[in-house]
């Protein structure tokens, strides 16, 4: 009885994470929870779980803007943000083989509440990834992962094929479907290294030392160690 309201409880919570790009498109709306996927589907990698879609948008061969409602994580007030892009369509499913090539620093979004919140987040101009070139015709995949605090995952995605810059079927950004709610905040994600790799481990500092390095009494217990796997052998 309690884990059927445990589950419940955590779907119900789950259901209401989403990701919704509103620029240039979206592969199709994977906000879909029944008993196939009692979590949702955007929780699959890649895409949501949504097959690729023949009806593409087209998108500038020089980078162009990428606008998405994050939904939100109940009981979570920031999450992480990625946009990366896949080329191709001789993966799976007709997708690209990789979804990883990063189009700009993943960075962290801050809410104004742990309550779900459906502000808009507008990257206006997103560059292709690093040390890569696209002609026009070329098809690709933008995907946008959120990550929670606690450390899952939602995938959303929408395939583009791309286009001159001046191509008329190049929708126009504008401030009705790219722009930034108020209520959000942002924050660029960096690295404080506390442990060098090949160091001792006892040289960790900070909050991560903690976690790494067994207390006193943690290491008390090793010395009982064998005493417990030769009362276990000699049970067996």
């Amino acid at each position: 009885m309690l884990r059927s309201i445990i589950l419940a409880v955590l779907a119900s919570t789950l259901a209401q994470a989403h990701i919704i790009i509103s620029y240039p498109g979206w592969r199709g709306n994977n906000l879909i929870t029944n008993e196939t996927f009692p979590y949702g589907m955007q929780w699959m990698y890649p895409c949501g779980g949504y097959p690729t879609t023949t009806n593409r948008t087209f998108w500038p061969t020089t980078g162009g803007a990428v606008a998405f409602q994050p939904g939100w994580f109940q009981g979570h007030q920031t999450a992480f943000l990625y946009v990366n892009l896949g080329f191709g369509t001789d993966g799976p499913g007709g997708g690209p083989r990789n979804m990883s090539f990063p189009m700009v620093p993943p960075f962290q979004l801050l809410g104004p509440s742990k309550n779900p919140y459906p502000g808009t987040v507008c990257l206006p101009q997103v560059p292709l990834p690093v040390n890569t070139t696209v002609r026009a015709g070329d098809n690709a995949t933008i995907q946008i992962v959120e990550i929670a605090a606690h450390g899952a995952a939602l995938f959303s995605c929408v395939d583009i094929t791309f286009a001159e810059p001046n191509d008329p079927r190049i929708e126009k950004v504008n401030k009705t479907n790219c722009f930034n709610s108020t209520d959000f905040g942002f924050a660029e994600l960096y690295t404080i290294t506390t442990h060098e790799p090949g160091a001792s481990a006892n040289k960790t500092s900070g909050a991560l030392s903690r976690l790494l390095q067994p207390t006193a009494s943690a290491w008390s217990w090793f010395g009982y160690l064998p005493v417990v796997l030769g009362s276990v052998w000699m049970i067996l």
